[in-house]
């Protein structure tokens, strides 16, 4: 090993570029199991780095500049970007299972599990008794956990859906580059919470922060996430729809510790919406 170099990466795990005589890669320590993700990994269609190893986690390097960065700066076309970034994202879709659930083992074998709409009103109510009480008092608590169950009927139209779901698709797992004028997707990182279901929770996690993003990028990523999914029957309101899966992870991730930033971004969305509903579009 000749150097490495900490990357800013995921909060479940650490992440270090490692140089080595024959050239860069990408080391990650923590988070999931390492042999799932390795086996999603070599099934996922679109730009996704190589597994070099699997314990520890060793994947190829990419070049590309990460989504949150260029969205951060003053890049061109962003509308063009939106639809790029939709189009891979839905593609991601194309991978089916036999059933809606989590991933066992490296085979890829999806365990039985009640449906999300009934799995949702439990879910938040278990986890809203482990959110710290400096993030949310009780009562925006208790309204949180009223609305999730008002909500969770409407996941009934989509719960037999068993697609690939990357779990984590976000601008900082995106890595992208502009050249010709145009724009590309070079991978799709970050792979340890992928399971089977809805591709319109992956549409949601895109949005969860969209309020944050350049104005033209999200409504582009939106009708090029529509455009992506040629081989599922239309769905109405899937933007709602992938808004309440997202209710999910926007309860699990409030449970982290004090100081966590995702977690208070998220329980400032849980404020917003306890107040003025969940969003219908994305």
């Amino acid at each position: 090993m000749l150097a490495a170099t900490v990357l800013a990466g995921g909060y479940s795990h650490s992440t270090w570029l490692v140089t080595l005589s024959g050239g860069p890669v990408v080391a990650r320590f923590g988070g999931g199991d390492p042999a799932i993700e390795a086996a999603v990994m070599a099934r996922a269609p679109g730009p996704v780095p190589s597994v070099l190893s699997v314990d520890p986690m060793v994947i190829s390097f990419v070049e590309g500049t990460p989504l949150s960065s260029v969205l951060a700066s003053a890049a061109p076309d962003l509308a063009g970007l939106g639809h790029v970034v939709g189009r891979e994202v839905a593609g991601v879709a194309a991978v089916r299972f036999d059933r809606p659930g989590f991933f066992t083992g490296p085979s890829l074998s999806v365990g039985e599990q009640p449906p999300w709409s009934a799995q949702l009103p439990g879910f938040a109510s278990q986890c809203a008794a482990k959110v710290p009480s400096s993030r949310l008092d009780t009562a925006t608590l208790s309204a949180w956990v009223d609305l999730c169950a008002e909500h969770a009927p409407a996941l009934s139209a989509v719960e037999h859906q068993a697609c690939l779901a990357h779990g984590d698709i976000n601008p900082k797992n995106i890595l992208v580059s502009h050249a010709d004028g145009s724009w590309r997707v070079d991978a799709l990182l970050d792979w340890e919470f992928s399971y089977s279901g809805s591709p319109y929770a992956d549409a949601a996690n895109m949005a969860r922060f969209g309020a944050d993003y350049p104005p033209d990028f999200m409504p582009a990523f939106a009708a090029g996430f529509a455009s992506g999914l040629t081989d599922l029957p239309p769905v109405d309101e899937w933007p709602y729809i992938g808004r309440v899966f997202d209710m999910f992870a926007l309860t699990d991730l409030t449970t982290r510790p004090e100081g966590h930033e995702v977690a208070d971004q998220a329980a400032a969305i849980i404020r917003q919406w306890t107040k003025t509903g969940v969003p219908r579009t994305l």
